[in-house]
């Protein structure tokens, strides 16, 4: 039996580029960087290193990178920062989208109970944001536009750019949640007018539990966490020096072979949407074109997500029916709801995401093995009986 990792938008496995990076911080490059002995000094040269090698990557300075524990620290990190500053404004309005990932919702909710005034758009049909629908939200109260740069589940890619020219027009703060995007899409902070930008490593064959916020200079940043002087004072903690050189490591990796691996994911997620479309009563979710080279999600009808990817698993494929962030919920992927599916159809959801290391002996296999799979649980299914009925 074949084993495929097909689950490449919940995590990826760690290159050996940045495990190399990561080895020398644990056994010689191991000092304390706020030390000022020389074995802090050499830790603390390494992590100005690779806070220069990311800012360059992103078109940003070092002195606007802050390294955190993840993207989800940095979302949190981003809107506590646009809030702070608005309400000096008297700004507590914030523009946002219904299928952020929830590091973005959970948060926008906790503001609206602390007195902010959330407005989430609409989300499309092909999982797009409408620049003009932003531009229509914006108010003279906005303190801040939030919107994710590639969705985690159906893996559209949102028109970035002509967002943060709007918001960058009206005087408005712009960020976006790029952790499913960094690594797989050219970024530059500058051209795209964002001001502030969450990235995890483990997304492009990084660490896991390291992540930055890009937060464009002469933008006032409250302190995150008390306690020390690290990341110039605005949040304390001794800086994981190991995984924070693996992630500059694989970000610079990624993004020098971006153009050569896209083209071959492409190819392959490609040739899946092709195969799995050709499944009776299924559907692509999202705009076949302006997606990641690697996520395709699709819904069957007459059937539940889970029992999908039992059956896969146990076929040695390994995939999921949305985020893992959510992997525990019984209910229909939010993603899916916002893009307008019905909660019956959302349920039978999946999510298949491929990498870099990929093959493509590996995705004739998931061709091969999802149909009997899918025609399988649909004999077992009362839903499917009343649907081949037209009921």
């Amino acid at each position: 039996m074949m084993k495929v990792y097909a689950d490449n938008a919940a995590t990826t496995a760690v290159s050996q580029t940045a495990l190399r990076a990561m080895l020398p911080c644990f056994t010689e490059v191991y000092g304390n960087p706020s030390s000022v002995h020389g074995v802090g000094q050499e830790a603390a040269k390494a992590l100005d290193a690779a806070r220069a090698q990311i800012a360059g990557i992103l078109n940003a300075g070092p002195k606007e990178i802050y390294f955190t524990s993840g993207g989800t620290e940095a979302d949190n990190w981003a809107v506590q920062i646009a809030l702070e500053n608005g309400a000096k404004k008297n700004k507590r309005h914030i523009v946002s989208t219904a299928f952020e990932h929830h590091a973005v919702l959970h948060t926008l909710k906790k503001a609206e109970k602390q007195g902010a005034e959330v407005t989430l758009l609409d989300v499309h049909e092909d999982g797009l944001v409408r620049p003009e629908e932003v531009a229509a939200a914006i108010r003279e109260d906005t303190a801040l536009v939030t919107v994710m740069y590639a969705n985690n589940e159906i893996g559209t890619l949102q028109p970035i750019a002509e967002i943060g020219k709007i918001c960058r027009e009206k005087g408005v703060l712009f960020h976006t949640d790029a952790v499913q995007a960094m690594g797989h899409v050219p970024i530059d902070v500058a051209a795209q007018n964002i001001d502030m930008l969450s990235l995890t490593a483990h997304k492009f064959h990084g660490p896991k539990g390291t992540g930055l916020l890009y937060c464009r200079s002469k933008i006032p940043i409250p302190i995150f966490i008390e306690g020390g002087a690290q990341e110039r004072g605005k949040r304390g903690g001794t800086e994981n020096l190991p995984a924070i050189a693996g992630m500059a490591a694989a970000l610079e990796e990624a993004c020098r072979n971006m153009d050569e691996d896209n083209r071959r994911v492409t190819r392959l997620r490609d040739k899946l949407i092709d195969a799995v479309s050709a499944i009776p009563r299924s559907r692509l979710n999202g705009d076949r074109h302006r997606r990641l080279p690697g996520i395709a999600n699709f819904v069957f009808e007459g059937i539940e997500g889970e029992g999908m990817l039992l059956l896969l698993d146990m076929a040695g494929i390994c995939a999921s029916s949305g985020s893992a962030c959510t992997s525990g919920s019984l209910d229909p992927s939010h993603v899916l709801l916002a893009i307008g599916l019905p909660h019956e159809i959302a349920h039978g959801s999946l999510r298949l995401s491929l990498g870099a290391f990929n093959t493509e002996e590996e995705v004739d296999y998931i061709i091969k093995t999802l149909p009997p799979i899918v025609e399988r649980l649909r004999a077992m299914s009362p839903v499917w009986e009343r649907i081949e009925k037209g009921a």
